[in-house]
């Protein structure tokens, strides 16, 4: 491939990337606490950018509570304990309850409901329903970490001398791991900036603070969306469509791409 080529694809896959509206809610996420970052609750353009791309970030979330609704009715993977498919659950609950009514504060900021007080109640009842969300992820991230180690310390002891990290079973539960650990810390975060857009503890979780929890969340969920996988056949069939629709071809021989996927 020459370098116009792999300019060609990798702007390709931008734009694919781009075209998600996962992909520019968490931008628009990182603006919105970036800005609460600079601004610390003052008054000024960098407030003003925050409130602004908060508005903006709704339109992207209308309807979405549909995803978690899906999860919420969707089984479980097998062998997994009653306890986490129960806080799995509860997560999917909480969550698309969450997106459910936040609809309703966007219809109030957007002047069609004009009930002001009930409409900030259920935005504060939504913050609890994500906050809630938040912790049952983080639990469930630790007791999945946890089966994860069992099941590794296991699988040494079988390998026993060999080289495990030539074992393709062990890389694939290390990349797990990976992924849960990242999981956990955002999961747990997104507690702080919940507790901070709540104002539980104004004095300790300040809007700088939320800002700075918030800002690090969004890169995070940036990355998990523009995660960098190994192209599956399937995989590769999807994005040549989509790609050739918007007139940008796929090289086949691309072994590794940058997929446009929500882990």
């Amino acid at each position: 491939m020459t370098t116009l080529d792999v300019a060609r694809t990798e702007l390709a896959l931008l734009v694919l990337y781009l075209n998600k509206a996962e992909a520019r809610d968490k931008i628009c996420r990182a603006i919105q606490y970036g800005s609460k970052y600079l601004s610390n609750g003052e008054p000024g353009t960098a407030q003003n950018v925050d409130k602004s791309t908060s508005l903006a970030r709704k339109v992207f979330r209308l309807f979405k509570f549909v995803n978690d609704l899906h999860g919420l009715i969707s089984p479980t993977s097998p062998g997994t304990p009653l306890p986490l498919v129960l806080l799995g659950k509860s997560k999917n609950a909480l969550l698309s309850t969450f997106l459910f009514l936040d609809q309703f504060v966007w219809l109030s900021r957007t002047g069609i409901y004009e009930n002001k007080e009930r409409a900030e109640l259920i935005g504060r009842i939504s913050l609890y329903c994500w906050m809630g969300s938040s912790i049952c992820t983080t639990l469930v991230e630790v007791g999945e970490l946890g089966r994860l180690s069992a099941s590794m310390k296991k699988l040494e002891k079988d390998l026993k001398k060999s080289d495990k990290y030539n074992n393709e079973e062990y890389r694939s539960k290390l990349k797990k791991g990976n992924e849960r650990s990242l999981a956990l810390i955002k999961a747990g975060m997104d507690i702080v900036v919940a507790i901070g857009l709540l104002q539980l503890a104004p004095k300790k979780v300040t809007p700088r603070v939320t800002g700075a929890f918030g800002f690090v969340t969004s890169l995070i969920s940036c990355y998990q969306v523009f995660a960098i996988a190994s192209i599956t056949t399937e995989g590769q069939d999807t994005l040549n469509k989509e790609s050739l629709t918007m007139g940008f071809p796929l090289d086949n021989n691309l072994g590794i791409v940058r997929l446009a996927y929500l882990v």
